[in-house]
């Protein structure tokens, strides 16, 4: 008899994606323990500088995240290559990955300085507020092409399954930031100034780092040169994935800017159940990264069977995750509330958020596993269209929580998140229906399986 999904003792497949997921946790914590370590040191400087800080990482984080198909594309199409035994093509892939993460970096950094203050004030920011966000947005700019070059060639080493070497680089990038940040903002008393400038010295280490170690991933391609026609697949792949990453981090930002108009202390809440929620989203998503390499190698192969397992099974272990997290998140609330502010208004309105972060946590966990097989599937059109309809459903709740929102109450941050909390149930039920028709044994196409 088949032992049901649900049982939480570990099978073959579990113990294929565990041994991928373990390192990749730490690869994909870095970005957001980056922000939640300037979370905690600059909330300790100021709210208005933690206020300003929220807006920063809105602009940031939507232009890391859109630049996120750099890795996950290059990871799919590398992986299935490989599968396929295509290792020179599997190669030229990554080259071509890292020369487009090189253009879209070099082009990203000015348009950051120059627009970062109309960025600041689309997001509401204004007076002591938008002076610390503008300082923020503009230092950390020049990290910007060091961070996508990294994403490429994780995209490499993912696809080759190697998920040790960006966890040991990146590990020692995040330990140097919060070494520098203690020492630029408390020892020489720069603020939130300081705290961008660490967070670009880790990120420019990685980066170099990452430039010397991809180099022998990428030897067996017969040509190093910038190829347009062979950056066609991943630039559409990227296409799609970039307007997914774009309706997602829209929802984020859209919520950042509805914060930002209740009061300066719900806004400030919402920057640390923001920085929670990244933290913990990419703790699931560390068992749908390893979906990305494993459903791609396996229909490399043209095993559809194998494909669907580790589909089942990385949902069943993303679920058993996520409650343990939801749990902690609800018990410890008004404790993380407190680590983050020593301002009682900010710390009512955390503690309220990050109880309704903990039940978002359960329908988070189906949407982020199911988008790991999805991804490896090479579905991104439809990831794209979904994301969009995602972001079109929940305006109606923004409007709603910003025309009944008063300062001073916590309904503002409870509203928020609890529109949060939609999105994510939408993204789960629609996901899972589309896994279902993927790999149904009469599917004929979708995606690219």
């Amino acid at each position: 008899m088949r032992r049901p999904m649900w049982r939480p003792r570990l099978t073959a497949t579990d113990r294929r994606v565990v041994r991928l997921a373990v390192p990749a946790l730490g690869t994909l914590a870095v970005e957001p323990l980056y922000r939640l370590v300037d979370t905690a040191i600059v909330g300790r400087v100021g709210t208005d500088q933690l206020a300003g800080l929220a807006v920063a990482v809105s602009v940031l984080s939507l232009v890391v995240a859109g630049s996120n198909f750099l890795a996950y594309g290059t990871t799919e199409q590398v992986a299935r290559l490989l599968g396929g035994g295509q290792e020179e093509r599997a190669a030229g892939v990554g080259v071509q990955a890292m020369w487009l993460s090189v253009g879209v970096g070099i082009a990203a950094v000015p348009a950051l300085v120059v627009l970062a203050r109309p960025l600041a004030t689309l997001l509401g920011a204004d007076g002591a507020v938008m002076t610390h966000a503008i300082t923020y947005l503009r230092i950390s700019a020049l990290g910007i092409p060091f961070v996508l070059v990294a994403l490429a060639a994780q995209g490499v080493q993912r696809g080759a399954a190697d998920y040790r070497t960006p966890l040991v680089i990146l590990a020692v990038s995040n330990v140097l930031n919060a070494v520098v940040e203690v020492v630029l903002v408390f020892g020489f008393d720069l603020g939130v100034a300081g705290a961008a400038w660490s967070t670009v010295v880790a990120q420019v280490v990685a980066g170099i780092w990452f430039l010397a170690v991809i180099r022998r991933r990428l030897a067996p391609t017969r040509s190093r040169r910038p190829n347009w026609a062979r950056m066609q697949p991943l630039a559409s792949a990227g296409s799609h994935l970039l307007l997914r990453v774009g309706s997602m981090l829209a929802v984020f930002t859209g919520s950042t800017a509805v914060a930002a108009r209740v009061d300066d202390p719900t806004l400030a809440a919402h920057q640390v159940c923001l920085a929670l929620f990244f933290l913990l989203a990419l703790t699931l998503d560390a068992l749908s990264v390893p979906a990305q390499t494993l459903v791609a190698d396996e229909l490399g192969r043209h095993d559809r069977l194998a494909a669907n397992e580790l589909a089942g099974r990385v949902v069943v272990l993303s679920l058993w995750t996520a409650a343990v997290l939801a749990v902690v998140v609800a018990v410890t609330a008004p404790l993380l509330a407190r680590t983050f502010s020593a301002d009682p208004a900010v710390v009512e309105r955390a503690t309220a958020g990050l109880l309704v972060l903990a039940v978002l946590m359960i329908p988070g966990a189906v949407a982020f596993g199911y988008d790991g097989v999805l991804i490896g599937a090479g579905d991104y059109r439809f990831l794209g269209r979904a994301a969009l309809a995602y972001l079109l459903a929940v305006i109606p709740v923004s409007i709603v929580v910003l025309a009944v929102s008063t300062p001073g109450s916590t309904f503002g941050i409870v509203g928020i998140w609890g529109g949060l909390t939609v999105w994510m149930t939408l993204r789960a039920y629609v996901n899972h229906r589309r896994a279902r028709v993927l790999f149904a044994p009469t599917s004929v196409s979708a995606g690219r399986v």
